[in-house]
């Protein structure tokens, strides 16, 4: 028993297994909160802890899975190719609203960080909190940040995106399917884009653009400002 949990394929079976477990979930209750990324995480955790899986055995399967990241991410480009007429049109309002979202982010973070007394190497983990996993850990690692604690950060930031973008955008009054997907990928990276598609096939769209933009504006901001010695 203990060969097979910890071998790398059975990391891979659970860890699928437990994503099509939250779909389920979430297509049967149609509940925003059950977002099957949150389930599939808790279930992963829950069998690691009830057959007591060290980490490092569930890792040599999850980084399979981890490969797909990249590419995943670069698939978003396809809708976004469907739309680039939108693009086109409101490319002004599209870059600054991504610019003026990173910037908040970033400070936001900075300002709340000042103001609790974090370190300087948990303020540089957090900062690429809304960018998308990939160039978040590459970018936690040139600031000083802990890139574990960076992927936490990423996963938990697209997580409450994806449940409650539908809901702000309700109470902000934001109609507008382009506004809507600038909004979301700026903010929630990939696992918020997966609520845009839901949206819209534009909302989409947008959504990845925001992702790719969102990562550039942001990896470029916090260059500078550790540069100068703010983090």
């Amino acid at each position: 028993m203990k060969d097979i949990v910890a071998a790398p394929i059975f990391a891979l079976l659970i860890s699928i297994l437990a994503y099509e477990i939250g779909i389920f979930i979430n297509k049967k209750t149609k509940i925003a909160f059950f977002n099957p990324l949150m389930i599939a995480i808790a279930l992963v955790i829950g069998v690691l802890l009830l057959l007591d899986i060290p980490l490092e055995d569930y890792k040599s399967g999850g980084d399979f899975i981890s490969l797909f990241l990249t590419p995943a991410t670069v698939i978003l480009a396809v809708p976004l190719y469907r739309n680039i007429n939108s693009l086109k049109k409101d490319y002004i309002a599209i870059l600054g609203g991504v610019a003026a979202g990173c910037v908040t982010a970033v400070f936001s973070i900075w300002g709340l960080a000042k103001v609790f007394g974090l370190p300087k190497d948990l303020l540089a983990s957090l900062i690429p909190k809304s960018i998308t996993t990939p160039l978040g850990i590459e970018l936690s690692n040139q600031i000083g940040g802990i890139p574990s604690v960076t992927v936490a950060a990423i996963i938990i930031t697209g997580i409450v995106g994806a449940v409650f973008a539908q809901w702000i955008l309700r109470v902000c009054g934001i109609t507008d399917k382009t506004a809507k997907g600038i909004a979301i990928g700026t903010s929630a990276h990939a696992l918020g884009t997966t609520k845009a598609v839901e949206l819209g096939e534009t909302e989409g769209a947008m959504s990845g653009l925001a992702i790719g933009l969102a990562g550039l504006v942001t990896v470029i901001a916090a260059t500078i400002l550790s540069g100068i010695g703010m983090f």
